[in-house]
């Protein structure tokens, strides 16, 4: 007579649970790293509301315009990218990641915080800092450029903000469900 095998024998029961673990640990991980890439992000532009530009407010329309087109220049690196992608990147993987358990809503939120903050962004900072770029005079470049830049600055740090802490929120309510 021939044994059946359970799909929960000693068996099998290492290599689903091990398999269980594993994602487990991965999606701890993608949270972990959304909610780090994210927190970068926010500060960065949280920075550039607090102390950046209200620092160049200061300054000649010649020194404030040099100066953002140089920063302009010099964000564009790979640890700003790095962080700046990924962070709308992770949060997609960790949402994904999330479905069916009970921290997926904050996720989601996030998720679309992020990328509400991204698309500002794309649509408002960059083709202000795009049109700083071009030649003219510095009174008039600024003047088209630091109020608007300001506030959606000022937008997308308080949407990273609110992502920031969404992402949190999930972090410790994953950490608090029984697995």
């Amino acid at each position: 007579m021939r044994r059946r095998v359970s799909a929960m024998s000693a068996r099998r029961a290492g290599s689903l649970t091990g398999d269980m673990t594993q994602s487990s640990r991965s999606g701890r991980f993608v949270l972990g790293a959304a909610t780090v890439a994210t927190g970068l992000i926010a500060g960065a532009f949280y920075v550039f509301a607090c102390a950046v530009m209200p620092g160049l407010a200061r300054s000649d329309d010649r020194v404030y315009v040099s100066v953002m087109r140089d920063i302009n220049e010099v964000i564009q690196n790979p640890v700003f990218f790095l962080s700046f992608l990924g962070a709308p990147a992770l949060t997609a993987v960790a949402a994904w990641q999330a479905r069916g358990s009970r921290h997926r809503w904050w996720v989601w939120a996030a998720l679309a915080a992020s990328a509400l903050a991204f698309l500002v962004t794309v649509v408002f900072n960059v083709p202000l800092n795009d049109d700083l770029a071009r030649d003219g005079h510095p009174g008039a470049l600024r003047d088209e450029f630091e109020d608007p830049w300001v506030a959606w600055n000022v937008v997308r740090a308080l949407l990273l903000t609110v992502a920031l802490g969404l992402l949190v929120k999930a972090t410790g309510s994953r950490a608090a469900r029984i697995d």
